[in-house]
């Protein structure tokens, strides 16, 4: 590993963030997963939590959406619900869901800035009524349009860089935020040896 490569990692390592996380409850099609990560990857979220009641794990995700941003991500999978949202919950204070329901608050009504965790449902069938009933709340990204709904990677994408944008004006990515525990861990998992680099 080059000495520009190792900076350009850590860089990337420093504007990860601790307190935002993507959940993906029985989202079938590999390729929206893959969509989903690439987003994540770009606004610095680090793990994401992928939960499949319906079907089995999935053992790979679809190269040309992700550009293999899987390898760069935490991904936690899980097939039992009850143990993916004690994961969740142990982590991140507020969960909430994307369902167009009377209390649903819009996108931009809500703070962003805590320790958050947005979860996303199935292509045709959304989050489903018990993983809701563990939500802190609901939201929808607001629409004028006669189809009131987006493919899961686009709605996802338009929430995560919301959070993005708070997180930014609230000055979240202006320091390293992850503790060392998990950089030591990131640095292992990428491949990042400073002795190689001559960087101490």
């Amino acid at each position: 590993m080059t000495p520009q490569r190792y900076d350009r990692l850590t860089s990337v390592l420093n504007k990860r963030q601790n307190d935002l996380t993507v959940v993906l409850e029985n989202v079938f099609d590999p390729h929206n997963i893959s969509a989903v990560m690439r987003t994540c990857d770009a606004v610095g979220i680090q793990e994401i939590f992928i939960l499949n009641t319906r079907i089995g794990p999935h053992k790979k995700w679809g190269a040309k959406s992700s550009s293999s941003a899987s390898k760069w991500l935490t991904i936690h999978q899980f097939t039992d619900a009850n143990a993916c949202f004690e994961a969740v919950r142990a982590r991140y204070d507020t969960l909430l869901t994307t369902h167009l329901s009377s209390d649903a608050k819009g996108l931009y009504e809500l703070d962003l800035t805590g320790r958050v965790a947005l979860v996303f449902g199935n292509e045709h069938e959304g989050v489903s009524d018990g993983i809701r009933d563990r939500a802190d709340g609901n939201f929808i990204i607001p629409q004028v349009g006669i189809i009131r709904s987006l493919n899961i990677s686009v709605a996802c994408a338009v929430t995560l860089y919301e959070a993005f944008r708070q997180k930014s004006g609230a000055g979240h990515y202006a320091a390293p935020k992850l503790g060392e525990e998990m950089r030591t861990a990131l640095y292992d998992q990428w491949g990042i040896d400073p002795e190689i680099t001559g960087v101490e």
